[in-house]
């Protein structure tokens, strides 16, 4: 089985933890969208979680991880655009039952919440997850109809 397309971001904040998971998904097999920022200079965490989300809902990453300092805003940014289901995980079981339950198809990391040995373990508990479907997929459909447009107006 070919490994997903993973498009990754951070802001400054998450900079050094998004360029060591960089390598260690390359070394696993994953081929790598790079969405930014090129440094460690401040940026603002909504302009990478646009570019990453975007990436996955069209199509061209088939998941996405984003790192700030807590993983909330980022989490929150991302979660604007519709088909993205961002979840912020602190630990292993939420990032393994965010894919297997959620669907989730973008990881947020904080870079001053975990370390980076719990941040790549976290990562690859994501990666190897898959959603189970079943009784979760009329749940995620659900939260897909939240996206619809409001004709109350």
């Amino acid at each position: 089985m070919e490994h997903p397309i993973i498009a990754i971001g951070s802001d400054h904040a998450g900079w050094q933890l998004k360029e060591l998971l960089k390598p260690m998904l390359t070394q696993s097999g994953y081929h790598v969208i790079d969405c930014g920022p090129n440094s460690k200079d401040s940026v603002d965490y909504p302009d990478y979680a646009q570019l990453v989300g975007q990436e996955v809902s069209i199509g061209h990453a088939d998941l996405g991880i984003l790192v700030c300092g807590t993983g909330t805003g980022m989490a929150i940014a991302a979660n604007k655009i519709r088909g993205i289901r961002a979840a912020n995980c602190t630990n292993t079981t939420q990032s393994k039952l965010s894919r297997e339950h959620n669907d989730a198809n973008i990881l947020c990391l904080g870079s001053r919440i975990v370390g980076d040995e719990l941040a790549i373990d976290i990562v690859k508990s994501f990666l190897q997850a898959t959603f189970l479907g079943d009784r979760h997929a009329r749940r995620v459909n659900k939260i897909k109809s939240l996206e619809e447009p409001d004709d109350r107006a």
